[in-house]
C-alpha cells in the first residue's frame, strides 16, 4: 500500500483474509500468474494443511475453490488490474504495472 500511496495511485484495500477473492477473480489472476504462485507458500496454514502435497492431485477448480474460501492461503499483496495481475511484491513488476 505504501508503494501505491507514495505514487498517489488510487486503490481499494480489501482485507483478503476476511474477504478472499471470488473464483471469478482468481480465474482472472490465473491468466497472469501460475496457480502455485497464487498460494502463500510460506504461510502457516499452507504448511499445516499440507497444501504442497495436496496440490499435486488437486484440480484447478478445487484449488481455486480452496483459495476463494481461505484468504490466508493467498499470496499477498494480491492486485488484479484490467490487463495485469500481481501477487507478492516485486518492485520492478509493480513499477512496470503502474507506469
Amino acid at each position: 500500500m505504501r508503494f501505491l500511496a507514495g505514487r498517489k495511485i488510487e486503490f481499494t484495500a480489501v482485507p483478503i483474509v476476511d474477504t478472499p477473492p471470488s473464483v471469478t477473480e482468481l480465474k482472472a489472476m490465473l491468466g497472469y500468474v501460475g496457480l502455485r504462485r497464487m498460494f502463500n507458500t510460506s504461510g502457516i496454514q499452507y504448511r499445516e494443511l499440507g497444501i504442497a502435497e495436496k496440490l499435486k492431485s488437486m484440480t484447478e477448480a478445487e484449488a481455486l475453490a480452496l483459495l476463494s474460501k481461505n484468504g490466508k492461503l493467498i499470496k499477498r499483496p494480491f492486485v488484479l488490474l484490467k490487463n495485469r495481475g500481481l501477487v507478492g511484491f516485486k518492485e520492478d513488476e509493480w513499477t512496470a504495472a503502474f507506469k
